[in-house]
């Protein structure tokens, strides 16, 4: 029976994810939800409460949680290891993820969404891809409405935008001082840090292979063109990281 992934395509922990079974060379079948109405599928696979994605669906199991499914992963199919072998890199592989994962991961979110809501032509194919066309439209039609709470429910506005974007910054500086020597985040292996890494800031340099009809760079919100052309740069060794390894 093969795996199957309920996901958002925009998500970047689903993107966490994604790669991992691709890295691992593991098939599943990917199951795309739309943002806002996941609720009852994802309640009815876990049992439980909480609503986020990714959902990784495995011989009936449900693991919730893009860190405990790639423990799964490790667990279940243990060729091409996600976390290094000596104790020490593995502390620092779970220590870096769970960093980027309470930090990089909210902090990109904030920040892309503060300038991609400005943007409802750009933003509606994002928040609706791979799932049934008239999504788009519909989410077009409500915008208003969809803006509103998707802000209320991140806590998206012009100061915490800004908190973002210096969180992101730091976050790649520091990175970018590691990958310069030649190293990865947990030493000298590949491992789940860099992947949650790669992935996390993915939404930032939009990589081809992610699942979303990216916007073309000159339809880029000017808030997010202009940090391209004065910070971009320093997306380029995690871009790098992900290019050669995903």
């Amino acid at each position: 029976m093969p795996l199957k992934l309920y996901q958002f395509a925009i998500s970047h922990y689903s993107e966490k994810v994604r790669w991992a079974l691709d890295y691992k060379g593991i098939a599943y079948e990917p199951e795309f939800l739309l943002p806002g109405m996941h609720g009852k599928t994802v309640c009815g696979l876990t049992g439980q409460g909480k609503t986020s994605v990714p959902v990784l669906v495995d011989s009936g199991m449900a693991i919730q949680g893009s860190n405990k499914i790639l423990d799964h992963l490790d667990s279940a199919f243990p060729d091409k290891p996600l976390l290094p072998q000596d104790t020490n890199g593995q502390a620092a592989a779970r220590a870096w993820e769970e960093r980027l994962d309470d930090e990089a991961g909210p902090a990109v979110r904030t920040f892309a969404y503060h300038h991609l809501l400005q943007r409802p032509k750009v933003v509606a194919p994002l928040l609706t891809a791979k799932t049934a066309f008239w999504n788009q439209y519909l989410l077009r039609l409500g915008f208003s409405r969809v803006d509103e709470a998707m802000r209320e429910m991140m806590n998206i506005n012009e100061k915490t935008a800004a908190r973002a974007q210096a969180t992101i910054e730091n976050l790649l500086e520091e990175i970018n001082g590691i990958y310069r020597d030649g190293q990865y985040l947990a030493g000298a292996s590949f491992s789940r840090a860099d992947i949650t890494a790669g992935a996390l800031f993915a939404p930032l340099f939009m990589p081809p292979e992610y699942p979303v009809p990216w916007p073309k760079p000159g339809r880029l919100p000017p808030g997010l063109k202009e940090w391209h052309q004065q910070r971009g740069a320093l997306l380029e060794p995690v871009a790098e990281c992900y290019r050669t390894h995903h």
